[in-house]
C-alpha cells in the first residue's frame, strides 16, 4: 500500500492543481446525472418480451463481456443499458422476429473510469461506484471517515483532466471534524483520494 501511495503522489507532483472550489448544495429538484455505463461484475437482468426462455439474469465477466442464450461473448463494458438492449436486439433478430429487449442493471460496480477510489488512512479504503452530484462529504461517509492517525488536511485528490493527471489539496479534517462546509468539493468519476498518515 505504501508503494502504491508513493507512486500516485510522485506521478502527480509535476501537475499540481491547487485548490478546488467549494461544492454547492444540491437542489431538492436535482435532475438525473449522465446515463449509467455498464462495467465488469455488474448484474444484468435481460428481459425479452414474449420470449421468457430468452429472458435471464447474468453477471458481466471481469473481461467486460457476458453470454446469454443465443449470444456468446457480447461486450457490455462502456455501454449504457439502453445501448446494450439495442445490441442484444440486433443479435436476436437473426433468430426471432422483431425482438424487444429491456436491460435492467443491479449490483452496480461500473467501469474503473466511473469509480472513485479512497486509499490511505481512511477507516475503510475502497473503490466506490460514482453517483450523480457526489461530494467529498458523501465519499467520506461511505468510507467511514478517517483513522485516528490520518492527516486529513494533507489529503490530495488526484484527477485526470484533458489527459493530464492533476492533484488538488483537500481539507478532510476541516470538513468532517470542524464542520467547515467550505471544505466540501465536488467529486468526479475516476477521482482518487489519497489520505496520508500524520507523522506525529
Amino acid at each position: 500500500m505504501a508503494a502504491v501511495l508513493a507512486v500516485l503522489v510522485v506521478a502527480g507532483c509535476a501537475t499540481g492543481g491547487g485548490d478546488l472550489p467549494s461544492a454547492n448544495f444540491v437542489p431538492i429538484d436535482e435532475g438525473p446525472g449522465k446515463p449509467y455505463v455498464v462495467g465488469p461484475l455488474d448484474n444484468l437482468q435481460i428481459f425479452v418480451w414474449r420470449n421468457p426462455e430468452l429472458s435471464t439474469s447474468v453477471t458481466v465477466r471481469p473481461d467486460g463481456r457476458f453470454s446469454v442464450p443465443l449470444i456468446d461473448d457480447m461486450a457490455a463494458t462502456g455501454r449504457t443499458p439502453t445501448q446494450l438492449a439495442r445490441d442484444i436486439e440486433k443479435k436476436l433478430a437473426e433468430y426471432i422476429q422483431s425482438p424487444i429487449v429491456t436491460v435492467i442493471v443491479s449490483g452496480f460496480q461500473g467501469p474503473f473510469a466511473q469509480q472513485v477510489r479512497v486509499v490511505g488512512s481512511a477507516t475503510s479504503p475502497q473503490a466506490i461506484p460514482y453517483r450523480a452530484n457526489m461530494t467529498l462529504l458523501d465519499l467520506m461517509i461511505a468510507v467511514g471517515g478517517t483513522t485516528e492517525f490520518a492527516a486529513g488536511n494533507s489529503a490530495v485528490l488526484a484527477r485526470v483532466e484533458d489527459g493530464v493527471q492533476r492533484e488538488y489539496n483537500i481539507r478532510i479534517d476541516d470538513l468532517i471534524k470542524d464542520g467547515d462546509v467550505s471544505a466540501n468539493v465536488m467529486i468526479n468519476p475516476g477521482d482518487v483520494i489519497i489520505i496520508p498518515e500524520s507523522f506525529f
